[in-house]
């Protein structure tokens, strides 16, 4: 595929300091050659409600879908709270995966990553994301995977990733997530 691939980064917390926007961020300037990743704030997606979707999507949603459609894939960053997917990430995948049969995820490749203070990084909220995407038929990097653990050690006040291992590996994970879109990629 010639040009760059534009992918769209979504961090599932609203948090001011957050580890997995920060993370985002280092991807977006780790990106290698052909590789840009924009980052969306989900500020402005409001709880998922049936009712507000019948009478048409909000603007925040709708900002948000187009994003996506717009995207040759999708990065998510998730936290992980409580041993699982955090409800800001669960209710963007959500708005985003209606109406059915014509979600803006359908179909689109998909990453996860994920940054957390824990030991144990983002591996359970990961692992309830990627189930999240089985529904929406989207196609999610099955290896390597990137799970970022006592990440307030690893970047600086400024959420600028300050550690050399873990840029690297991020580097590693966003060449195979690049060629990973460039296969779902038309023509």
């Amino acid at each position: 595929m010639a040009g760059t691939l534009h992918v769209l980064g979504v961090a599932g917390s609203l948090r001011a300091g957050s580890l997995n926007r920060a993370l985002l961020h280092a991807a977006a300037g780790l990106a290698p050659p052909g590789l840009s990743i924009e980052v969306f704030d989900l500020a402005a997606v409001p709880l998922y409600n049936g009712d507000v979707e019948a009478a048409g999507d909000p603007p925040g949603v709708a900002a948000f879908k187009q994003a996506i459609a717009a995207a040759d894939g999708v990065l998510f960053a998730t936290p992980e709270y409580n041993h699982g997917v955090p409800g800001v990430m669960k209710n963007a995948v959500d708005w985003a995966s209606r109406p059915p049969r014509e979600a803006p995820l359908g179909g689109k490749p998909v990453g996860i990553i994920g940054a957390s203070p824990g030991i144990t990084g983002t591996a359970r909220g990961q692992s309830q994301l990627r189930q999240a995407f089985e529904f929406t038929n989207s196609y999610c990097l099955p290896q390597p995977e990137l799970l970022v653990f006592k990440a307030h050690e690893k970047f600086d006040a400024a959420g600028q990733l300050t550690d050399e291992a873990t840029a690297q590996f991020l580097q590693r994970y966003l060449v195979a997530f690049a060629d990973w879109v460039r296969r779902f990629a038309p023509g």
